[in-house]
């Protein structure tokens, strides 16, 4: 379920093995070597920098979880963007980085747009609608998923046993859940509404068609 890091480039850290230097340290080293290079080589050493500060930031607490939802959002907002408009979803970080919080704030932010992506596809199929934003949203937020998995893989902490894989896993679960949920729960709602019309249309004392 987690993305490769066959696009990191070389630039980027690879996977830290069980006896890899601290992520300070390496963050320090980064630095370090920086300030002792000429000003063309420390530039092309911003991104090492940037990525063992990255790497500091993500195992000292549960960043991940926040650059999994930022990912997504951003993801999700370049699905949108076609039909509703750029960053149709707002940027706003929960303080709560557990799995479910993180899901569900995906979740939430993510089908508000239903009604707004209805209004733009009045002349389909209810049905077809439903399951058509479903699948562009679910779309944007496994593209985030695995952008972030990269990200992530590249500074080796999804090793096996790693309780940051454990929380996007979880995190990646739990949101495919929600959009099945509201997928199904869309399309009984539907049917339901096509029930009601059927019975009203139904002449007196008799029976729908």
């Amino acid at each position: 379920m987690l993305a490769s890091t066959s696009g990191l480039s070389p630039n980027q850290p690879q996977p830290v093995s069980g006896h890899a230097a601290p992520a300070s340290d390496a963050l320090t080293e980064a630095q370090a070597a920086a300030q002792s290079r000429p000003q063309g080589q420390r530039d092309a050493l911003n991104a090492q920098i940037l990525q063992a500060s990255l790497q500091v930031s993500l195992q000292a607490g549960n960043n991940s979880m926040a650059l999994l939802y930022r990912s997504a959002i951003d993801s999700i907002n370049e699905y949108l963007a076609p039909e509703l408009g750029p960053d149709a979803i707002g940027q706003a970080m929960g303080q709560d980085n557990s799995p479910e919080a993180t899901a569900g704030r995906i979740l939430s932010m993510s089908t508000a747009f239903f009604d707004a992506y209805a209004a733009q596809h009045k002349n389909e199929a209810p049905e077809d609608v439903a399951r058509n934003f479903v699948a562009l949203i679910r779309g944007g937020f496994e593209q985030g998923f695995n952008e972030a998995s990269d990200i992530l893989n590249g500074l080796g902490v999804l090793g096996e046993g790693s309780p940051i894989a454990e929380g996007i896993n979880k995190t990646f679960e739990l949101v495919q859940k929600g959009y099945d949920d509201f997928l199904a729960a869309k399309l009984a709602e539907l049917s339901m509404a096509a029930g009601g019309t059927d019975q009203k249309t139904a002449p007196e004392g008799g029976t729908p068609a």
